[in-house]
């Protein structure tokens, strides 16, 4: 069991909207529902996980500037930032806290009808990346989170 690690769960634009988005890509589980897994999850792991979702660059920016010193590891689901909002990228290689970069749907399978989906500007700065698992990845996001900082 991990020491008392604390953890970020950070998730970008219209991941709030879970439960209403096409079930197909994201399941029926709302975020409240996943944040509530990801904290029993992380409890198990001898984790505290705190979250946080925004839809404004800003807010999300100013979030992780914060973090930064206050937590061992993070678990960043960027969104649509994911391909394109160097921003998220800059702010998360100053956070100084390994990451792990997921995402419910499978992006790389997506990818053939949307490439822009192929495309993560944080990629080569996470720990590892985790996609198409639905909640399950969260799941193996804290287990490489343990197994990194454990």
């Amino acid at each position: 069991m991990a020491r008392d690690l604390r953890i970020a769960l950070l998730h970008g634009p219209n991941l709030g909207m879970l439960g209403r988005r096409p079930t197909q890509h994201y399941g029926q589980f709302s975020l409240f529902d996943l944040e509530q897994q990801v904290r029993a999850w992380g409890q198990e792991r001898g984790m505290r996980v705190g979250c946080f979702q925004s839809d404004h660059e800003g807010a999300f920016l100013e979030h992780v500037h914060g973090l930064s010193g206050i937590v061992d590891g993070a678990i960043v689901n960027p969104g649509a930032w994911t391909h394109y909002q160097w921003s998220i990228r800059d702010a998360l290689e100053a956070l100084g806290a390994p990451f792990v970069e997921v995402h419910i749907s499978d992006v790389e399978a997506r990818g053939a009808q949307e490439p822009h989906r192929r495309i993560s500007v944080v990629r080569d700065l996470a720990l590892t990346a985790i996609w198409g698992r639905g909640l399950d990845g969260y799941r193996d996001a804290l287990d490489a989170l343990v197994t990194e900082l454990g």
